[in-house]
């Protein structure tokens, strides 16, 4: 299986369509066998689904996403966990486990209300109102 995170600094990035890298974590019989980090090259939104379909990603977890990338995601087969916080490979672990706290109902919903997208996070927009796993 094939995992990858939306990543930041050793974190889990809150803005799906925004991140600009993922964490990849190859995995066999419940453990991480290999990592890498890779960039997005600019795709955004619902390129992404693509872009993680080409690289042979099964499940995402993320923290927040909206309903377009979450229909994409699905189109392509990817599981999403999402409305997850912390740090990633704590995140993986925990889903490894069958202990991921994550949001089935996660859903940004704030594009057009003048975020310019500097600084922005999800979970300041109430995307995240949950607790890290």
């Amino acid at each position: 299986m094939r995992i990858a995170v939306t990543y930041e600094n050793g974190e889990i990035f809150q803005h799906f369509g925004h991140t600009e890298q993922f964490k990849f974590y190859d995995t066999e019989n419940g453990t991480v066998i290999a990592t890498q980090v890779v960039g997005t090259n600019g795709s955004g939104h619902g390129a992404l689904a693509g872009f993680l379909a080409g690289h042979n990603v099964d499940t995402l977890i993320c923290g927040g996403i909206g309903g377009g990338a979450q229909m994409a995601l699905s189109e392509a087969g990817i599981r999403l966990f999402g409305g997850v916080c912390g740090n990633a490979d704590d995140a993986v672990n925990a889903f490894l486990k069958n202990e991921l706290s994550f949001d089935p109902d996660v859903h940004c919903d704030h594009h057009g209300h003048g975020h310019s997208g500097e600084g922005h996070s999800c979970g300041d927009h109430g995307c995240g109102g949950h607790s890290c796993y």
